[in-house]
């Protein structure tokens, strides 16, 4: 299902918009920021769209397709393709479909049920994070510069420390950078908070350990060839097969890049960026969120109209 635009040579954004938003309260990738009525995800895409990236696909659930083609879709006639991808709690095989289960698998499950639909290079991110205009343009940068058969990916990384919420627990993927600037590994860490000056992650005995701010985390801001979907679905199948009884567990893209660079046929390259990241986990997160949107209007970085 999409709307076509004539010219669609050039990288496309992915966006993962399928989540529930149990800790905001309510559907914030639809949630608007600024008295224009603008969403995060507005951001994003006009970012995009400066940079380079002709194609934009969105990640949904099914039932709120017709809310995200009212929003979007006027904005974007003209200037570039878009596509949607359902991620439903069915879309695995049927011997693991758990009832009980009320949230999406995942951020990796969401990357796989792309395959069909993208087939160009590609980034992907999250619908509720600010990522700021030079993290796009390095990331098309780089996805316009690399052939599509190739097995070198990015990911655009920032410090831990620009990253953590001030009211409550984040999730994120915790990296390790060789000193040539590819990445080696990455974690995803579902329980860090700050506490006062200090940031703690939630180890696996339940014990909060310090951690060091200025770590590299990725806000799952990737790029990717269409290779990467040669990666995923038997660590998907293994992941379900593992996790069978547990309602609440998910598959997230670190752990596919994991297994891409455990089969060492991939470089995932780490882009560095002088932005500044804001997101929305909690409810309280809005107001500061809403104060940076107006500070970059007021500064001239955004018009105060993004579509007109």
């Amino acid at each position: 299902m999409s709307l076509e635009n004539q010219n669609t040579k050039g990288p496309t954004l992915v966006i993962l918009a399928a989540g529930i938003g149990s800790r905001y309260g309510g559907l914030k990738q639809l949630d608007t920021f600024s008295p224009q009525g603008d969403t995060i995800i507005d951001f994003s895409i006009y970012d995009a769209l400066q940079a380079g990236f002709k194609k934009i696909v969105f990640i949904i659930r099914e039932n709120l397709l017709e809310e995200f083609k009212e929003v979007f879709e006027p904005k974007l006639k003209g200037k570039a393709s878009v596509d949607y991808v359902f991620q439903e709690l069915d879309r695995v095989p049927e011997a693991y479909i758990d009832d009980k289960r009320t949230k999406p698998w995942g951020t990796g499950h969401a990357l796989l049920l792309t395959k069909d639909v993208v087939k160009e290079n590609f980034a992907i991110i999250n619908a509720d994070d600010f990522y700021g205009r030079q993290s796009f343009i390095t990331m098309a940068n780089a996805l316009i510069a690399t052939d599509c058969d190739s097995y070198h990916f990015n990911m655009v990384a920032f410090k831990l420390k620009n990253t953590v919420s001030d009211h409550g627990y984040v999730s994120r993927g915790v990296c390790t950078v060789s000193k040539e600037g590819n990445l080696e590994d990455v974690t995803e860490r579902t329980h860090i908070e700050k506490q006062g000056d200090k940031i703690l992650v939630e180890a696996e005995d339940g014990v909060l350990e310090p951690m060091d701010p200025d770590t590299f985390v990725s806000m799952n801001f990737w790029g990717f060839t269409p290779k990467c979907f040669e990666f995923g679905w038997e660590l998907f199948n293994e992941f379900l097969e593992k996790s069978k009884g547990n309602s609440k567990a998910e598959f997230f893209i670190p752990s596919v890049v994991n297994e891409m660079l455990r089969a060492d046929q991939v470089q995932v390259e780490v882009l560095s960026t002088p932005e500044k990241w804001f997101g929305v986990t909690y409810k309280e997160d809005k107001a500061i969120a809403q104060a940076e949107i107006k500070k970059l209007k007021d500064n001239n970085i955004y018009p105060v109209n993004l579509w007109e």
